[in-house]
């Protein structure tokens, strides 16, 4: 990686909206990190995308402080700087609520939030040192639900608290900001042992006021605008991306 390159983190960049997020920063002159602890995941978008530019997958899991401390290390020592972090890794457990274990629980909380808060952490020095700055996605999640995502709406929802708090305890030198994706079809964005291709309906699409079902693409643009020199008057922003799904009252 060439020290004089912007840098950045993205972690669970090895599939889904992580893996656009990726491809777009390399189309846009980044050198990226991979944080990703599927293996095979990292080790395919590394090799898919290592002639768009400087890249390297960063085996971690986000939830253990140890792993997440090693990826920055790793990264400043390779890369000398860090420009960016996006906070894209998530996973879900989602079933009734009396069969949610407290295992389940704590370990969505500890990826989807958790994961998010000590990438911040250990990142905060080099990226105050670059003018950086934090991209958190979270999901519409946080403002509306469906039965039984308890834990990965809680995450999410404490995504989009601790970006504002985090855009006032690290500001003026860094700045964080959110993304609420809404339904994103990523079928066409996995591994290749675990890709399907889905078939979105006439009504899938119709759901949306703007009359499609979003794109992994329409997550990286804003990433790559909120990450720009033009989004330097904006820190602790929530961006709902959902095709104005959210906005649209039904009546049954």
């Amino acid at each position: 990686m060439n020290p004089r390159e912007k840098v950045a983190v993205v972690t669970g960049g090895g599939q889904g909206i992580g893996k656009a997020i990726t491809k777009a920063l390399l189309e846009h002159g980044y050198a990226v990190v991979i944080a990703e602890l599927d293996s095979e995941a990292g080790t395919e978008t590394e090799r898919q995308y290592c002639a768009l530019g400087p890249l390297r997958f960063a085996h971690a899991d986000v939830a253990d402080e140890d792993s997440v401390k090693s990826v920055i290390r790793d990264t400043v020592r390779h890369a000398k700087r860090i420009d960016l972090v996006v906070n894209n890794a998530g996973i879900s457990a989602n079933r009734p609520l009396t069969s949610l274990s407290l295992k389940e629980w704590n370990r969505v909380i500890s990826v989807n939030l958790t994961g998010a808060f000590l990438c911040a952490k250990h990142a905060a020095p080099y990226l105050k040192k670059a003018e950086g700055s934090i991209i958190n996605i979270a999901s519409t999640r946080a403002l509306m639900s469906e039965p039984n995502t308890e834990a990965y709406s809680a995450s999410k929802g404490g995504i989009v608290a601790i970006s504002h708090s985090l855009a006032l305890s690290l500001g003026p030198h860094i700045r964080v900001n959110c993304i609420c994706p809404g339904w994103i079809d990523v079928s066409g964005w996995k591994k290749k042992r675990a890709v399907k291709r889905g078939r979105l309906s006439r009504e899938d699409h119709g759901q949306h006021p703007c009359g499609r079902v979003g794109k992994p693409e329409d997550i990286a643009s804003l990433v790559l605008y909120l990450a720009s020199p033009a989004a330097a008057f904006i820190t602790g922003a929530n961006f709902v991306v959902d095709g104005g799904m959210t906005r649209k009252m039904i009546y049954v």
